[in-house]
C-alpha cells in the first residue's frame, strides 16, 4: 500500500478523507492490524502540550514621531532583545520581569497579546540623526503592532527524561519539585500522542510542514536546537531526548488555551506550548510507527541530585507505567506526575483532525529533510585556539 500527500489532500478536498488520532490508531491497530490500518487511514494526528522554554516572539512595533532606533526594550518590565533593527524585538519565553522574584516573564507577556491584551512597551535610544528620538512610553497590542509571530527555536522534543532525587533534600527543578529519597517521579511527554515519538526518523516531517501550533496553524522552520539522532531506539523510537523542531507561527490566531506562561516553583518561567503534526499514512511503515503505544515507548529515568550532563539512567519506564501513577522502585512503590497536559494533548489530536476532516487544514510535503545523522556537542572551557 501506497499513497501520496497530494493524493491525501484530494481525499480532504473531496470530503473522503479518514483520520484518527495517534491513541485512536494505538488501539485500531492492536484489533485489526498494521495492514488494515494502513489502506483505511489517510491521516494521523498527534498533539502535545508542555513547557517548552525555547520559545519566543518577534515584534514589529512601527515607526513612531518622530522616529526612534530602540536600543533598550522593555515589555511589561520584561527585557527584549533589540539588537535586530530599528523597532523589531524578540521576546524570550523565560526572560523575567526587572526586579521581580521568578514570577512574571516573557511568557506571560505573549499570553497577555495573545488574549487581546495591550502591554506596556517602554524603549530608549542614544538618537541619531536618522532616529532622533530618545525615548517612547506606550502601549501595545497584536492589533497595533506590524508583525508578531512565534519563533521557537524548540519545541516538541522527541522524548525526555523522568526526573526523580535520591538526595536528602527536596529539589526544585524544571521538571517540577521532586521529593527527597526517591519521594517521587515526574515525566513531561504525551507518550503515545507526542508528535515526533510517532513518526520516529522523521520520514514525513521536515522543513515546512505544517503544523498545529498554539492553537492557530504554524510551520516547521528548521531542525531544532539539541537536535540528535545518536540516540538508542526500542521498537524503533529513541528511549530518550533526540529530535526536536523549530517553528514558527502567527501568534494572529492563537488561543491562550494553547499558549500558557506557566511558573515553576523555585526555578523560574516557561511557556506552556500546544503543538499538533499531522502524520500522512504513506505506507505500512508509517503507520507502523505512528501505531506504537505507551506500552512501546520509553522514558530514561534520571536522578537529578546528580549535578552532571552525564547523569546515567537508572532504569527506564514505559508511558504505561509513568501514566499510571506509580511505579516500583528499588522495593518501593513511587508516585509519578506528568509535566505535561494529556488531556490537551488529546483535545489537539482532535481538534487538528477536526480541522483535516472539514477541509480546513490541507497537508504539505517538506521542501527539505531534517539530518538523518546529528550528534549533540557540549561546552567545555577551552582557549580561544583550542575553540577554533
Amino acid at each position: 500500500m501506497k499513497r501520496t500527500v497530494e493524493e491525501i489532500n484530494q481525499k480532504i478536498r473531496d470530503g473522503d478523507v479518514v483520520v484518527m488520532t495517534a491513541e485512536e490508531v494505538a488501539s485500531y491497530v492492536q484489533s485489526e492490524g498494521v495492514e488494515r490500518a494502513a489502506k483505511e487511514v489517510d491521516v494521523v494526528t498527534t498533539g502535545t502540550f508542555g513547557a517548552m522554554c525555547s520559545s519566543g516572539a518577534f515584534l514589529n512595533f512601527g515607526h513612531s514621531e518622530p522616529p526612534i532606533r530602540m536600543q533598550k526594550v522593555t515589555l511589561n518590565d520584561v527585557p527584549a532583545y533589540t539588537g535586530i533593527a530599528a523597532v523589531d524585538a524578540y521576546i524570550g519565553a523565560t526572560e523575567l520581569k526587572l526586579d521581580d522574584h521568578k514570577e512574571y516573564g516573557g511568557a506571560h507577556v505573549i499570553e497577555e497579546l495573545v488574549s487581546g491584551k495591550a502591554v506596556r512597551l517602554k524603549a530608549s535610544s542614544d538618537g541619531t540623526d536618522c532616529y532622533p528620538r530618545k525615548e517612547i512610553d506606550t502601549f501595545v497590542s497584536l492589533h497595533s503592532m506590524n508583525q508578531a509571530y512565534l519563533f521557537n527555536p524548540r519545541n516538541a522534543y522527541q522524548n525526555y527524561a523522568a526526573g526523580t532525587n535520591s538526595s536528602e533534600r527536596t529539589l526544585y527543578t524544571y521538571m517540577g519539585k521532586l521529593l527527597q529519597n526517591y519521594g517521587n517521579i515526574t515525566y513531561s511527554s504525551a507518550g503515545q500522542l507526542s508528535p515526533l515519538l510517532k513518526d520516529p526518523s522523521l520520514r514525513t516531517i521536515g522543513i515546512g510542514t505544517r503544523i498545529f501550533l498554539g492553537g492557530g496553524t504554524g510551520y516547521v522552520a528548521w531542525e531544532g536546537t539539541q537536535f540528535r539522532t545518536n540516540v538508542e531506539t526500542k521498537f524503533g523510537a529513541p528511549v530518550g531526548g533526540a529530535r526536536s523542531l523549530a517553528t514558527v507561527g502567527d501568534l494572529r490566531g492563537m488561543s491562550p488555551e494553547f499558549v500558557r506562561a506557566l511558573n515553576l516553583p523555585g526555578y523560574g518561567v516557561s511557556l506552556g506550548m500546544g503543538v499538533g503534526v499531522p502524520i500522512p499514512v504513506l505506507d505500512e511503515d508509517v503507520m507502523r510507527a505512528a501505531a506504537l503505544s505507551d506500552e512501546q515507548l520509553f522514558a530514561p529515568l534520571i536522578d537529578y541530585s546528580v549535578q552532571s550532563r552525564n547523569r546515567r539512567p537508572i532504569k527506564h519506564l514505559s508511558y504505561a507505567e509513568l501514566r499510571s501513577g506509580r511505579v516500583e522502585l528499588f522495593g518501593k512503590e513511587v508516585r509519578t506526575s506528568s509535566l505535561s497536559s494529556y488531556l490537551k494533548a488529546r483535545q489537539i489530536a482532535e481538534t487538528l483532525a477536526e480541522r483535516i476532516e472539514n477541509g480546513e487544514f490541507l497537508l504539505t510535503e517538506p521542501v527539505a529533510q531534517l539530518p538523518s545523522d546529528r550528534s549533540v556537542g557540549t561546552l567545555e572551557v577551552r582557549s580561544r585556539e583550542e575553540a577554533v
